[in-house]
């Protein structure tokens, strides 16, 4: 078995594949407060009740973009695993090549999407990842990661005008059925719902008149399920993806 681990701005999602399937993804919060043995306690919980032992974990690959918690999971993958963890970034997996000006700066998560883009699809691919961050990849078929588009995400645009202004509340992100809203929580889910579905669609017109119409276009994230109108404007949506990339990795450097 890998034991896959994206610690993202919000979630911390651990994911048990296999060999043939992800058995089991567990969602933790990201807390950089917390303790270790927070962590340590909470995971344990989930092993045990899923009946995975340490011995069979073969490997345990690792990404994030929040490095007060990057210690805490090599730690507790030589605690509960007895592995060592292989942490993911831009140089590690060769089949990538980063055609970019600062390599240091992309973020793990993003070099796990665009390696299991590239090894499923090997076509040109633009990663559209609804999370914590609204980010595009461009990834080519050979292999080139092209650069990066971020703008804020959904919850995170929600939870903004929330805090920023006095008489505006937070919302669910649910869908209008129409964009002139007929009451606050509705005017809000309309300006940020289908206004982002115009800012997706705008965005990955302007990222094809640049590079190419045949670029496809490749959704994940835990939101990219929301936005439904934009569900024939994606090849795939493909709710695993960064953990793909992480076991892709790991089965790639083994033994290396």
């Amino acid at each position: 078995m890998i034991i896959a681990i994206d610690i993202g701005n919000s979630n911390v999602v651990i994911g048990v594949h296999d060999g043939e399937l992800w058995r089991h993804t567990w969602r933790l919060p990201t807390l950089v407060e917390e303790t270790m043995l927070f962590y340590e306690m909470r995971l344990a919980d989930h092993l045990l009740e899923a009946g995975i032992r340490p011995d069979m974990v073969k490997q345990v690959v690792l990404s994030s973009v929040v490095p007060p918690l990057t210690s805490f999971f090599v730690e507790l993958s030589q605690i509960l695993f007895h592995q060592k963890a292989l942490i993911v970034g831009p140089d590690v997996y060769p089949a990538l090549s980063l055609r970019i000006d600062r390599p240091h700066e992309i973020g793990a998560d993003l070099v796990a999407n665009a390696a299991a883009a590239h090894h499923r699809f090997q076509q040109d691919c633009i990663i559209v990842d609804f999370g914590t961050a609204l980010t595009f990849t461009v990834v080519t078929g050979e292999g080139y990661i092209l650069g990066v588009a971020i703008a804020p995400g959904l919850r995170t645009a929600v939870s903004s005008l929330f805090q920023k202004t006095a008489q505006l509340p937070e919302v669910p992100l649910e869908l209008p059925q129409s964009a002139v809203g007929k009451n606050t929580a509705h005017a809000i889910q309309s300006g940020i719902l289908l206004g982002y579905v115009g800012l997706v669609r705008h965005l990955l017109a302007e990222i094809r008149v640049e590079l190419g119409e045949h670029y496809i276009a490749i959704a994940t994230g835990g939101l990219s399920s929301i936005l439904h109108p934009l569900r024939h404007d994606f090849h795939a949506i493909e709710p695993h993806l960064t953990l793909d990339g992480l076991r892709v990795i790991g089965e790639a450097t083994a033994g290396k």
